[in-house]
Order: C-alpha cells, then structure tokens, then sequence
C-alpha cells in the first residue's frame, strides 16, 4: 500500500530545506493534535453525593433552597412555579474529571437555587439531568460531560413554593 505523507518538504536548487515549508508543517501538525485533544467529550455518570459532600457544596448551595432528584419521594408543594433548565461549564485544565465534575455539578444546582429564590420558590424538585436536552433521571447520579478544557453539567428542575 503507498504511504501518503502530508508533511512534504521542498528543497532549494542546493538541497537546503524551505524553512516555509518546515515551519508550515510544524503548524499544521500542532493543530491537527491540539485539536484532536480537544475532541474529548467523556461521558460520565457520577455520584450526586459526592456533588453535595464536596468541599465546595457548603459555600455554593443554600440550606435555605431545598433540592430533590427526580424519582425520590414525592414532595408536597403550595404552588408549581415553572420547569427551568440550566447548563453549567467549567474549566477543566488540571482538574480530574470528578473535581471539574464536582464543580458543574454545584454550579448548575447553585443556578436552579437562584432561580427558585428569583421565582419567589423555595425549592426545586423533579431534579434531572438534561445535558443536550436528553433527560436522565437518577436519585444517585448526574451526568457531566468532561473535555480536555471545559466540563459540563445540564439540569432541569421544577420550582416549588412549599
């Protein structure tokens, strides 16, 4: 089978290397592999958990604003103040994908919070995860996506006055 190769170098009447065409090259490698790194889109189902016991939970979330995930016991509620959706990112350059995980996850629950207080609620229930508008329901697990840069977490959640 013939090689093809992408990296061709011309020389000059003297045989010395075209330093255009070196450099180009360089360039073009460079980018193919950044952009290939930065393809990555893991798929993970973690532990809500690990979210809420984590040592930033206590900072970003309000005890004030309670939260329920889809399928835990049914919670009775005054009145129904509107489904929203949020869909957090974070950085993810050298974090591991559960702390960046971890981080989406808070700041998406953190959003949801500032939504029921905006609404005049004082809960969100029926808490899904809702990343590329695909709903998964879990009392244990979220879904967050992680990439080589950026990880990400999308919910949706009814807000309810009690």
């Amino acid at each position: 089978m013939p090689r093809i190769n992408f990296f061709v170098l011309s020389t000059d009447i003297k045989g010395k290397i075209n330093e255009k065409d070196f450099f180009g090259n360089w360039i073009f490698a460079l980018i193919a592999t950044t952009s290939q790194a930065n393809a990555r889109d893991t798929e993970h189902y973690m532990l809500i958990d690990d979210a809420l016991n984590s040592s930033g939970a206590n900072e970003a979330l309000s005890p004030e604003i309670k939260l329920h995930f889809a399928g835990e016991k049914r919670m009775r509620y005054q009145k129904k103040l509107g489904t929203f959706t949020t869909n957090r990112k974070t950085n993810a350059v050298f974090k591991s994908d559960k702390t960046s995980c971890e981080w989406a996850m808070l700041s998406a629950l953190k959003t949801l919070q500032e939504r029921a207080l905006k609404e005049g609620g004082n809960a969100v229930i029926n808490i899904e995860s809702y990343y590329n508008k695909n709903p998964y329901q879990s009392t244990s697990k979220y879904e967050c996506h992680a990439g080589a840069t950026v990880t990400g977490v999308a919910l949706r959640g009814t807000v309810v006055k009690r």
